[in-house]
């Protein structure tokens, strides 16, 4: 299995990807509390297009190390420069989902955006989640510190619940299997507790504001209206104001995990973009 030691926290942490297919390049990041395998089917439907695709797992998920530490986002914004500069990655779409909006950010605030010509945010949290006084549309502490209460005392329980949500169970008139669930709880059970909270924590606290007005390439915006995690009107609608030149697409009716939920109107939204 491919792994590239990432030495963004100071000390190495290997970082597992999977580097597969030919042409300009696509690295998918992420969402919380997911890995690299939540892209299953952008993955073979981008192979299909004749695109080079790219997936890696977040330190603390996955096949990746579980550190104790290094899960603010300049760090992780760090292991993704390892990954493209390991990879001698030019002309690259990044594509972040979710939490793995905040690495493009940060990437382009901290590292200018080296070898990226487009980026798409689907569902994400940019570009600042928590309410302040100067974010009066954000989410209380008050939310995110129940989240953290949940996974210390029921982690189980507290991902079977949250997934469920993901997803809009319910709430939805496109069904989502059990076994497809389970597989998603399961996904977010092989996580490291610690990077749970701790990623949990950053992408509730960081204000990416600033990183988010140096995304200076054509971007992307995906987010559904029914998102019961990122509420489209806290997120996505600010970040469309940040960045007026970008495309901004809303799914009418989609929940979070719209990558799953509308899989071929995505498919056929990322093609048209990148090419």
């Amino acid at each position: 299995m491919p792994f590239l030691a990432s030495h963004a926290s100071g000390e190495a942490v290997n970082i597992y990807y999977e580097d597969l297919g030919k042409g300009k390049p696509i690295v998918l990041i992420h969402g919380w509390p997911l890995s690299g395998s939540m892209w299953e089917y952008q993955v073979t439907g981008l192979l299909d297009e004749g695109y080079r695709v790219i997936t890696y797992d977040r330190r603390g998920f996955g096949k990746s190390d579980y550190p104790a530490t290094g899960y603010d986002y300049e760090t992780l914004a760090g292991d993704l420069q390892s990954l493209i500069a390991h990879l001698n990655l030019t002309d690259a779409t990044l594509v972040g989902f979710s939490m793995g909006g905040g690495e493009i950010a940060k990437y382009f605030g901290k590292y200018g955006g080296a070898g990226v010509t487009k980026t798409v945010l689907i569902s994400s949290v940019l570009p600042f989640m928590l309410k302040t006084s100067d974010n009066e549309d954000g989410i209380p502490q008050d939310i995110f510190d129940a989240m953290g209460h949940g996974m210390k005392t029921d982690r189980p329980s507290f991902l079977a619940d949250f997934t469920k949500n993901f997803y809009s169970v319910g709430f939805i008139n496109k069904p989502i299997s059990d076994a497809y669930i389970n597989v998603a709880v399961n996904n977010a059970m092989n996580s490291s507790p610690v990077a749970t909270l701790a990623c949990a924590n950053s992408f509730a606290t960081t204000d990416f504001r600033a990183d988010v007005v140096k995304i200076n390439v054509p971007t992307l915006i995906i987010h559904g209206t029914e998102d019961k995690i990122v509420p489209i009107e806290a997120s996505s609608d600010k970040t469309a104001k940040l960045l007026p030149a970008a495309q901004y697409k809303k799914y009418d009716g989609a929940p979070h995990g719209l990558w799953f939920t509308s899989q071929k109107e995505l498919l056929n939204d990322l093609v048209e973009f990148i090419k």
